[in-house]
Parts: C-alpha cells; sequence; structure tokens
C-alpha cells in the first residue's frame, strides 16, 4: 500500500467514526415536532394565540442561543450570536409556513447557525440540549448553516451564493410540482450587493421564480454599520432588478409579517418574486421615536437609561430603530447595536458576538427574556396538542439510479462513422437530445447565451418553458442556479448547465465550489445532482485560442473530483454520445469536457467498425491498441487519442508494440490503474490535453495520476502535454498542439525515452 493510500484509509477510518456519533445525520430521519403548521394557502391572518405562541418560541429559541454561546465560551471560543438571535422570530414563522415539498426555504447569511440551530430545537426537530453542548462541536452542528432534520438543505457558504442557487430551487419546484410552490429566502444586509446575488435577483425576474427573500436588515456588518462600510439602499437596486419590494416596520411581529408572507405568496404565485423589507422606526407624523420610546416599547427603560447614561446620550434622543435587531432581547449588545446604527457614544457591533466573560443567568435574567402569562399559555396549548410528524430524507448517493434510457432507444440514432471528422460536441448534443426527449418532464437546462456553440439547442426544442432557462453571459449565477435545481426534488432528473471550459475556469468555478459545503443528511459534503458542460476544452478551442483559456480543465475536475460521480473526458463523437448518456443515468455531481473543434472518429484495431456503437456501455478505460508481447503502453486521455494510435502503428511498425488505452473518464475503479500500470515493465507514456505542470509546480493532470500509480510500483513513465502556457497562437487545435509539443513524434520519442 503507497502512503498515500495508506493516508486515505486513515481518513475513511476517521471520517466513519465521526459520522457514526452523529446524532441527527441518517439516510431518512423522522422527526416529531410541536404543531405550528400554518397553511398560508387558507390563513389570512395569524390570531393572537398564534402569535403569541410564535412569540414564545422565540424566546425559548433565543435562550438557547444565549446559553450555547455560553457553553462555546467555556472552550474559549465566540460566534455570530447578534446576528444569531435576530434571524429566530422570522425564521420560526417560515418554519410555520413550509411544509418540507412544495414550499421550502434557505438561509443567505449562513453565520447566522446559531439561530438556525436554536429554532429548530424551539420547535423539536433537535434537542435543545445538544445545541448547548455541541454547537460549533463535532459534525451536527458546525459553524454555519448545515442540513439537518427540518432544516433547508442548501447549506450557506460565501455570501450572496444562495440568492441564485434558491432561485434555481424555486423554479425547479414549479417546474415539478406546478402550482402551489414557493421559496422563502432569508438573507443579510451585507450580501445582498454581490455579483452572484444581483444576478440571482435578475434571473429571478426573468425567469418569474416564485420565491420571496427576507432581508434582515440590522444596519450590521462585519466591521461597523451598513452604513459606514456600504451606504447603499438595497430597495433601489433590488427593485431596478424586477424584484417587488414589500415594506413593512418589522420582522420581529409575527402578525405583521405574516401578512407580508400572505402578499408575498400570493405574488410568487403570478410568477412575480418579492423582497420583504423592514424599514424599522422613525419619528414621523408627530409619533417620535427616541430612547426612551424603545425601551418603554420593549420593557427595559431602565436598563436604557443606565447605559444612555454611561455614555451621557439624553433618553429624549430621536433614533431609527431597525426592523431587524442585531443581538434581539440581549439587551447590552441589543443597545450597543442600536448605538452604532444611530452614530451615538457605546455603539458597538456585534457581528461576532459572544458570551465570553459574561455571565449566561445575568443575560436570560432581564425582562426580554421572559414570556407574558399569555405567550406561556398559548405554547403549553400548543405542546398539548398532537404532535407533527415530519419525515426528511437525504438525497440519493451518487451513482443511484437517474435517467436510464430504455433498451434499444439508442439504437437508432445517427452518429459519426469511423475515421469521419466530427467535433465531439456532435456526440454530446445527440445524446442530451435523446435524454430530453425520452424524460422531458424531468430535465432541466441552463443556458448562457452558448447553446449553439455548446449544442444544447436540439435537447431544449424538447422541454416546455419551465424546463429552460436563459441567463445570458452570467455564468456565475447559471451554475448556481444549476445547483438549486437539483434540491429541489430528491427524484431523478437531469440538471445540465453549459458554457465554455474558459468561463467555468474562471467566474463560474463557484458552481463547483458550492459542493465542498453541500452537505448531505448523510453527512457527506458532496456534488449535486448536476452536468456540469464544460465546452471548448484544452486548446480545442477553435482559432479563438489564446494562452490559458480552457487549458486547466482537467485539473479542475481533478480538483472537485472528491465531490464527482464521475469526471468524463470524451475523446470523439461517439464517446461522447455515451458520456452524456451516462451521465443521464447515475444520480449525482458530473463534469464533462467537450472539445471544440473536429476529431476522427476512432475505428477497432481490427478494422471491422467504429470503437464505441451507441448501444455500448460506458466504461472508464477502452482499450484501443493491443500488441502480443507489448512491454509498453500509452494512456491517453480525451481529444489527443487519435495521436497514441498514430503513435502505436509507427513503433509497432519499428517492432516496439505499444499498447494504447483511452481513459474516458475518472475516477477509475480501485485498484485499476495500478493494476494497468503494472501489465507494463517497460513503462507507460501519457498524453492529455491540458496543463501538466512545469519543474516549479511539480507534476499536475492526468499525467500526476498515472505517475503516482507508477512511481509506487517502480515503473518507468513519461507525459506529454502543456508545460508553459504564456504564450500560444491563434491558430486550429493541430497548430497549437504541435506549439505545445503535443504531437505524434513527442508521443513516439516519450515511449523511447523509457
Amino acid at each position: 500500500m503507497s502512503a498515500l493510500q495508506h493516508a486515505t484509509t486513515q481518513q475513511e477510518r476517521r471520517n466513519r467514526t465521526l459520522l457514526d456519533g452523529s446524532r441527527y445525520l441518517s439516510d431518512v430521519v423522522t422527526s416529531e415536532i410541536l404543531p405550528i403548521h400554518i397553511d398560508i394557502r387558507q390563513t389570512e391572518t395569524l390570531t393572537e394565540t398564534q402569535s403569541d405562541a410564535l412569540t414564545a418560541l422565540q424566546i425559548d429559541a433565543a435562550r438557547t442561543a444565549v446559553r450555547s454561546l455560553a457553553s462555546l465560551a467555556e472552550v474559549g471560543e465566540a460566534d455570530h450570536l447578534g446576528g444569531g438571535i435576530g434571524l429566530i422570530p422570522p425564521l420560526l414563522l417560515t418554519l410555520a409556513v413550509v411544509d418540507f415539498e412544495r414550499i421550502e426555504y434557505t438561509i443567505e447569511h449562513a453565520h447566522t447557525s446559531v439561530g438556525y440551530f436554536a429554532a429548530l430545537s424551539a420547535v423539536g426537530f433537535v434537542d435543545l440540549d445538544h445545541v448547548v453542548t455541541d454547537f460549533r462541536r463535532g459534525l451536527d452542528l458546525p459553524g454555519h448553516v448545515s442540513w439537518l432534520p427540518g432544516g433547508t438543505q442548501m447549506n450557506g457558504g460565501r455570501l450572496g451564493v444562495m440568492i441564485p442557487v434558491a432561485v434555481g430551487n424555486a423554479l425547479g419546484k414549479r417546474g415539478i410540482y406546478g402550482d402551489g410552490c414557493w421559496v422563502v429566502a432569508h438573507c443579510g444586509d451585507a450580501g445582498w450587493i454581490s455579483g452572484q446575488a444581483l444576478n440571482g435577483f435578475n434571473a429571478a425576474h426573468v425567469h418569474g421564480a416564485p420565491i420571496t427573500f427576507v432581508m434582515d436588515r440590522n444596519g450590521i456588518q462585519l466591521s461597523g454599520s451598513t452604513r459606514s462600510i456600504l451606504d447603499k439602499d438595497p430597495r433601489s437596486i433590488i427593485g431596478a432588478m424586477g424584484v417587488e419590494i414589500l415594506e413593512i416596520p418589522t420582522l420581529l411581529d409575527p402578525a405583521g409579517l405574516f401578512r407580508a408572507y400572505r402578499e408575498a405568496y400570493g405574488l410568487a404565485q403570478e410568477g412575480r418574486p418579492s423582497l420583504i423589507y423592514p424599514v424599522g422606526f422613525r419619528s414621523v407624523n408627530g409619533k417620535r421615536i427616541d430612547l426612551s420610546h424603545f425601551g418603554q416599547y420593549h420593557g427595559i427603560l431602565e436598563e436604557v437609561e443606565a447605559f444612555a447614561g454611561r455614555h451621557d446620550v439624553p433618553l429624549d434622543r430621536e433614533i431609527w430603530v431597525p426592523g431587524s435587531l442585531m443581538s434581539y432581547r440581549d439587551v447590552e449588545p441589543m443597545l450597543e447595536c442600536l448605538f452604532l446604527v444611530n452614530d451615538l457614544p457605546g455603539g458597538a457591533g456585534h457581528h461576532d458576538g459572544g458570551m465570553k466573560d459574561r455571565n449566561a443567568a445575568d443575560v436570560l435574567a432581564n425582562p426580554m427574556f421572559r414570556s407574558t402569562s399569555g405567550q406561556a399559555q398559548a405554547l403549553e396549548d400548543l405542546k398539548s396538542r398532537p404532535s407533527r410528524r415530519v419525515t426528511t430524507r437525504a438525497r440519493p448517493a451518487p451513482g443511484s439510479t437517474n435517467l436510464v434510457l430504455p433498451d434499444g432507444a439508442a439504437e437508432s440514432v445517427p452518429l459519426p462513422g469511423p475515421g469521419e471528422m466530427k467535433s465531439a460536441r456532435d456526440g454530446s448534443e445527440a445524446g442530451y437530445a435523446l435524454v430530453a426527449e425520452t424524460f422531458p418532464e424531468h430535465v432541466f437546462v441552463v443556458s448562457c447565451d452558448l447553446d449553439a456553440s455548446t449544442k444544447l439547442s436540439k435537447a431544449r426544442s424538447h422541454l416546455a418553458e419551465n424546463h429552460q432557462f436563459e441567463i445570458s453571459i452570467e455564468e456565475q449565477a447559471a451554475t448556481l442556479i444549476a445547483n438549486g435545481l437539483a434540491t429541489s426534488t430528491a427524484n431523478p432528473q437531469l440538471n445540465v448547465v453549459s458554457t465554455f471550459a474558459a468561463f467555468f475556469e474562471g467566474i463560474a468555478r463557484e458552481g463547483f465550489d458550492m459542493w465542498q459545503y453541500q452537505r448531505n443528511l448523510t453527512g457527506a459534503n458532496e456534488g449535486l445532482n448536476v452536468a456540469f458542460h464544460l465546452s471548448h476544452v484544452g486548446a480545442c478551442t477553435g482559432r479563438d485560442h489564446f494562452s490559458g483559456w480552457g487549458l486547466d480543465w482537467i485539473n479542475v475536475g481533478l480538483n472537485y473530483l472528491p465531490y464527482l460521480h464521475r469526471f468524463y473526458a470524451p475523446a470523439d463523437a461517439r464517446s461522447a454520445f455515451l458520456a452524456v448518456i451516462d451521465l443521464a443515468a447515475n444520480y449525482g455531481g458530473h463534469i464533462i469536457g467537450i472539445p471544440r473543434d473536429n476529431l476522427p472518429v476512432l475505428e477497432k484495431q481490427d478494422g471491422s467498425g467504429p470503437l464505441w456503437t451507441a448501444e455500448d456501455e460506458w466504461q472508464p478505460v477502452t482499450p484501443c491498441r493491443t500488441f502480443a508481447g507489448a512491454a509498453r503502453a500509452i494512456l491517453a486521455f480525451g481529444a489527443p487519442a487519435f495521436l497514441a494510435v498514430e503513435a502505436a502503428d509507427i513503433l509497432n511498425d519499428r517492432g516496439e508494440g505499444t499498447d494504447v488505452y483511452v481513459v474516458n473518464g475518472l475516477p477509475l475503479p480501485k485498484g485499476r490503474l495500478e493494476s494497468l500500470v503494472s501489465r507494463y515493465s517497460g513503462g507507460v507514456v501519457t498524453i492529455e490535453d491540458g496543463k501538466i505542470g512545469t519543474p516549479q509546480t511539480g507534476l499536475r493532470g492526468f499525467a500526476g495520476l498515472v505517475a503516482t500509480a507508477a512511481s509506487s510500483r517502480n515503473i518507468a513513465h513519461a507525459h506529454v502535454g502543456l508545460t508553459v502556457p504564456t504564450i500560444a497562437p491563434s491558430d486550429g487545435h493541430m497548430e497549437t498542439w504541435a506549439h505545445f509539443g503535443i504531437t505524434v513524434d513527442a508521443l513516439v520519442d516519450a515511449v523511447d525515452s523509457l
């Protein structure tokens, strides 16, 4: 066993131990929770009892959050307590209206996780004692929003990212379930300005997504007030994107927020996305909002008077009270945040607030953590009613059965014959079209104004309008929308997003990166059920090529291989067809790299026909040329496979039989690569149309993978690929390959060097 294999085995053992110790992660979890469900379609207003019960739950959840951070402080850690507590009131109403199928939710400002977990505990999905003792310690309750029973499966990461993902989720639900779908996306007043978020708002309007964004407008960011960081009004910018703005005073009043939810739900059914924006309270029309009013309203006048007195601020000072209060109910930090957004002495932000050097009992003793008798009774009445039963199911494991074509479906598909010069795009085009024609209700396509070149147009012709989404040149948002589509159902479906490899390597990488923090209910961070179609990979970019475009596509695929079911590298049009059929048949994350330029269709060694037929099953490795007694082999990855065939013919004519294998994709079955290279005592050579590194970076790409296997077995190896890509011609792929040394002669020389 190699050192790398040993380290991997050890890590897998540690992973299993961590999973075995989890409390809430499994394939299926059934929860008995409080019966707080409110039918948004039938309920016009909340009753006083419902409002009281929700307020009592807010207090319970806030108390849990404070206790959790007090426990965390014992090990010297803090967290985002202020924003977490502020999320609790609107999130609890959301938990009351979702049905976890047609109506779901997500959270964009994922650092609010302590409030998220505390709200789930208040409802009954998780044990509150576990939130107190285990938050940010272990696997179940991490420091960012992650999927748990009752939670959102769209795990939050970078700010702004979840906006387009939520849009994709909403579009997918509408396409699958029809009327009545709705997604509530809780967001902060920082991430909305990111490019991903703005593109997401735009896509929501363009495609009429049934979605509502609820902005936690508390006026606080990481290093100061929102105004001091970015003094922009979100309403005019988001409204200009086509999202309807619903202004309300505050998110902290359940009855008022529900009225806004009702209006937003109605708009969503008309295909009109909306933003619920809490404007807060200011002095207007003779009604004075000052510190005294704030203290009286919240029952903490003595605390406000004492705090203001310490900082020489008069109680009659007029203020703006945000519609979502940072550190809500935690009086001292709440007042510091209130003073900060009003530029008053004593103001301080609590983005990273916690309970270090604070006593939990003292914090929880303030009046805002006490329920009224009516609120307490409403909650007791709720608890006395029969529980609501909710079953949460994990997404299928990668490789689970997805869209499998019926027998004989591919027989009549016309594919180019041996020797014909065709783009691999022709094969992928035929594959997507066949899958879409066969399963039109289960295929979604996200496009970036490139379908004529990436060849998705034929597939789209078989799909209804609500199964295809043109996003124009917003490649990053397109990839995230595709991720959202994949979370809209766990049922079999194909979600494909296509653009050029050059864009995936740059601005669209967030679509891949999101997989690194997308946890399944099983506890594994893994790729979603999305096919990322990278067109124009390597130097096969037509005569638009210049140095750097799409040349790192193999390393991109290898980087995300732990989150993939398969990474495909078709060598010709026929293998591209089989790759598409295979990725549709298997649930999970996929990357497929399609060369743009024409390549010869590979032929069997005996000349009896094409190397692949339309009815073949996709295989990770295809023997292409074999010779009796061959001691050396060429392993070809992707487009240059035909060069390997030509090199093998030359070597065979010289009496130096050299086998050729076409590697169609990764990962290879366990032990397959090691077994393959071990057959060739004379050594192996690789060829690929991608960067294989320099002496300064070390060996990379497919070459690095093979070198690792060969070195551990003392097998000689050599490699042909891109090394220094800083200068390149603007020619066809053959001329560009020649410039980079990817030629038949180079292959023959590499074999000779062994």
